[in-house]
Formats: C-alpha cells, structure tokens, sequence
C-alpha cells in the first residue's frame, strides 16, 4: 500500500514539475486566457495519459498477474488459444494473458494499445464458470480492447479534467472581480481561490456523471462484441452466473476501470447493473430474430 501511495505521489510530482518548466521556458502566463488553456490541456490531460501509458504496469503489479508465457497446463493453453483466437477475429494484436490470485469471479483489460494490450481473468473465475461462460468472459475484454475502451476513456477524461480547469477558474475571475471592484492590477483576491476550490468539485463532479456514463456505454457495446466473438447465449450464462453468484462482482479497486464489475448506484456506476446488461443481450436477440438476421448463439 505504502508502496503504491509512494509510486502515484511522485508520479504527480514528477508531472507537475515538467509542466511547471515546459510552461517556464516557452513564457505560457497561466493568468492569460492561452496560458490558462495550455495549462489545463496539460495538466488535464497529463495525468489520464500517464495513467494509460503505465496501466498494463500497474495493473500487473497491484493484481500480482502472472502472464502466460509458456502455457504450463490445459487450461493455461486453452486461456491463450482463446485469447489468440478471439483476437485475430477482431483485428487487433494478440493481447498478453495472465491470471490474478483472487477469490471473485473477474477479469479485466487494459493497455495503451489495442495491438499491445493485456486480458487477465482470476483465479476464481477459472475455478467458478465453465468453458463457454469464461470464454464469454474473455471475448467481452477483447472487445473492450478491440473498441479502443482504454484510450477514449482516457482522452475523454483528459477533456473534462481541461474542461474542469478551465471553466472553475474563468468563472473565478468573475466572481473576484465583481467582489474587487473590477481592479486591473492582475493580481486576484481570495474570492478568485475560494470560487476556484469550490467549483473545482462541484465541475469534477459533473465531469464525473459524464465520465461514469460512458463507461456504462461501453460496457453494453464490449457485451455486444462480445456475443458477437463467443455467441450470445454464451454471453448471456456468464453475466447470469455473475449474477446468481454475486448480483454485482468484485473486481479489486486498482482496476475497476478496466473490468467487468459494478460500482456504486446511480448517475455514478461505473458498469450498468448485471439485469440491464442481459436484458439489451435478449432485446438485440428478439430483434435480431424478427428481422431475420442471423444470430449467433
């Protein structure tokens, strides 16, 4: 824990002080209204991107993953002969594979790249769900990977961090003017800071709906593609296994981003509920079915 607190502390640190001399050297003023968007552009994207560069790194080292290499048993060669296969169905590079020690039902995607990314599944999933259901499992993170999930999140999030920045600070030389008169000495009062930290979290908090939203979006698309890699009936068995087992699963909090699990309720759930995801899987079947569309199943 100590490690990891360590770890995203310089990490920022080290962020900050780039920045701080980027904006140094080419003369960017943060309290001009170019300076204020350069500076938000890099801080608001800087983190997300610094996130999804090192997030194969740090999901192998908060999980404990041990990818497969060279497959030691069965089931280690029939999780990499999935992996492979569902891969070059979908058009990307061969994800790395590799399981996590943990009790729940989970897995998760992530990378930078869609060509170099990383599927891992639990110990728990391998030992609770049978061969069509875990394979359900695996091409739902494929797809993840496939629709590019990881860098959208990431670029998006780096738009609302900017978006965040920018408007808390414009809307906080307004209100210390009215409160200084309108003077024009440049400096700003404490109105200015007291505005900025107060709209810092009412804005992160809207950023955050937003971010929580599309999230929720993707999860249906990657059950979509899913079904579209395993077949649907499949898909369908392994979220109602999730659901008969756990009505919401598990998935450690290092890389709830990246996994199959819910979150908390409301506007902000990272993963629809389990029931809604089975039901759009069912819909899109009868809809399928009426028109006289294949399915796959």
């Amino acid at each position: 824990m100590f490690k990891r607190v360590a770890l995203f502390l310089a990490t920022n640190l080290a962020v900050l002080m780039v920045f701080s001399v980027v904006m140094a050297v080419f003369g960017l003023d943060p309290r001009s209204n170019a300076g204020l968007l350069i500076m938000a552009a890099l801080f608001g994207f800087g983190g997300s991107i610094v996130s999804l560069l090192t997030s194969k790194w740090i999901a192998k080292k908060t999980t404990g993953a041990y990818v497969i290499e060279q497959p030691r048993n069965e089931p280690e060669r029939w999780l990499v002969e999935t992996v492979r296969r569902q891969a070059q169905a979908a058009g990307i590079g061969i994800p790395e594979v590799a399981i996590y020690d943990a009790p729940e039902i989970n897995a998760f995607a992530t990378g930078a790249n869609r060509n170099h990314a990383l599927v891992a599944v639990s110990t728990g999933l391998l030992r609770a769900m049978n061969r069509d259901e875990a394979e359900a499992v695996l091409a739902h993170e494929v797809s993840h990977v496939a629709n590019g999930d990881m860098v959208t999140m990431a670029l998006l999030q780096g738009v609302l961090n900017t978006f965040v920045i920018v408007a808390a600070r414009i809307v906080g030389r307004i209100v210390d003017g009215f409160l200084g008169g309108n003077r024009d000495d440049g400096r700003v009062g404490p109105g200015y800071f007291l505005t900025v930290f107060v709209l810092d979290m009412v804005f992160g908090v809207v950023a955050s709906v937003i971010a929580m939203w599309f999230s929720r979006w993707r999860e249906f698309r990657a059950d979509a593609g899913g079904a579209q890699l395993a077949g649907r009936d499949k898909m369908i068995a392994a979220l109602e296994r999730l659901a008969q087992t756990y009505g919401e699963s598990t998935l450690p909090k290092q890389v709830q981003a990246f996994g199959i699990s819910g979150g908390i309720t409301g506007l902000f759930r990272s993963h629809p509920p389990l029931e809604q995801r089975i039901a759009a899987l069912r819909n899109a079947q009868s809809t399928a079915a009426a028109s006289g569309l294949r399915v796959v199943s």
